[in-house]
């Protein structure tokens, strides 16, 4: 594939590692950030040392000019946190072309709107740019991505081609990318596991050890995927690397900010303490919110989601949550009625 034009906007974890990763694959790319002293220290030292450390980085641009660092770029890459996307991308706005693609990687859902980020970016962008627009994510923690251990991870866009175009650019021997034509099942697996991640975490942080934590897991699949469907998203998305792959690791590994606050909850700390604590952004905490007004708007029965709500929102104790799960009424797993969903959803459609 022709070598692009990049920019890389947002010098966190995420941003920095694709950064790396485009950089080392043959592009020409400038990371742009806020922080002066991030930058300083990736170009003076090739080092982040806030967000990635102990990872020397190659010698990539960097730039704090917003539009010096998106001239003549070919692609773009919104790595920015879900709450920042729609103020990043109304500054970039004026700075470009209108045959860019656009790849964003955030995984959460706008907390005063409850839009997806694809819809985020739509909003604010002209809509000759919108079938531009997709997704990375999958199960892909910035610290492995950087070390360059083995990922695996899809696009989606409602444009097949856009999603080969951005396939080739980011794949690398250690970095597989898959294409999935979910747009809206990609987007939401990727923000609505971050609730069950806190959940996770609240759970070992309880002590309730692995059997809970797999009903946790299993079940808040289950409503993410009602969810979903009702939205109009595939059943199956939710079972791929999106979804169940993206959920296992962010529900059980050390890297997982999500896992990491859950934890500290269930250890009793507030969620102030926890988040200062992590000092990163923890997209669970927002989304959750989204996501519980979003339940309520379409009718989809969501008690994972409704009891962290509770916790994170309403004060309800970690510890008190666990009766209100476990008393529900008794009932079938309810899984096959999904694709009947999704089939008259298909029906309506045409």
């Amino acid at each position: 594939m022709k070598k692009k034009r990049v920019a890389v906007l947002g010098s966190g974890s995420f941003g920095t590692a694709l950064s790396k990763l485009l950089y080392e694959n043959g592009h020409e790319v400038v990371l742009w950030g806020r922080d002066p002293n991030v930058l300083h220290a990736i170009r003076e030292e090739r080092m982040n040392h806030h967000y990635l450390p102990d990872v020397m980085l190659p010698p990539v641009a960097v730039s704090d000019d917003l539009e010096k660092a998106l001239e003549k770029r070919e692609v773009v890459v919104f790595a920015v946190p879900s709450q920042a996307m729609r103020s990043v991308a109304l500054a970039a706005k004026p700075y470009l072309s209108e045959d860019v693609f656009l790849v964003h990687t955030a995984k959460g859902l706008e907390r005063e709107s409850g839009m997806r980020m694809s819809e985020v970016i739509r909003d604010v962008l002209a809509p000759s740019l919108k079938t531009r627009i997709s997704v990375l994510s999958g199960p892909s923690h910035a610290e492995e991505v950087a070390r360059g251990l083995p990922t695996t991870v899809v696009v989606a866009s409602d444009d097949p081609t856009v999603s080969e175009v951005v396939q080739g650019i980011f794949f690398a021997p250690s970095f597989r990318v898959y294409i999935n034509q979910d747009l809206l099942g990609v987007e939401l697996s990727g923000s609505l596991k971050n609730i069950i991640a806190l959940g996770a975490g609240i759970s070992d942080g309880l002590g309730f050890g692995d059997n809970a934590k797999a009903a946790l897991l299993t079940r808040g699949l289950a409503e993410i995927a009602r969810l979903g469907v009702k939205l109009g998203a595939h059943p199956l998305t939710f079972l791929g690397l999106a979804g169940m792959g993206d959920l296992i690791v962010t529900a059980t590994s050390r890297h997982s900010r999500n896992w990491r606050a859950g934890k500290m909850l269930g250890e009793g700390k507030s969620l102030k303490a926890a988040l200062e604590a992590i000092g990163m952004v923890v997209e669970g905490v927002q989304t959750t919110e989204a996501a519980y007004h979003m339940s309520l708007q379409h009718t989809v029965e969501m008690p994972i989601t409704s009891a962290l709500y509770a916790v994170l929102f309403e004060g309800l104790r970690a510890e008190d949550a666990v009766p209100m799960l476990m008393g529900r009424e008794r009932t079938d797993e309810g899984h096959a009625h999904l694709l009947d969903i999704w089939a008259k959803n298909k029906q309506a459609e045409s």
